[in-house]
């Protein structure tokens, strides 16, 4: 039987340890959002409900108008001739 192994040198596993940071902070960050949603409590971002109100009151006009905007280039997309070969 032929046993394989696996070399770690120093600087290979240098480079694991420093790729490991980000993701172990992206997935600590996900856990906390996580756990202060299912808490529900709204304190803990320092806005009150009325600044909240206002936050998701712009976004949805920003998604709004990002719509219109996508229905604009499917217009322009769908509208425009299927014939390429004026263009070449």
């Amino acid at each position: 039987m032929h046993s394989t192994t696996i070399d770690m040198t120093p600087a290979l596993l240098f480079l694991i340890l420093i790729a490991a940071i980000p993701v172990a902070a992206i997935f600590g960050g996900i856990l906390l959002a996580a756990l202060k949603i299912l808490k529900g409590d709204s304190r803990g971002t320092g806005l009150s409900d009325q600044e909240e109100t206002r936050m998701i009151q712009e976004i949805h006009r920003g998604l709004n108008r990002l719509e219109e905007r996508v229905e604009a280039l499917e217009t322009l997309l769908l509208d425009r001739p299927k014939d390429r070969s004026r263009h070449d």
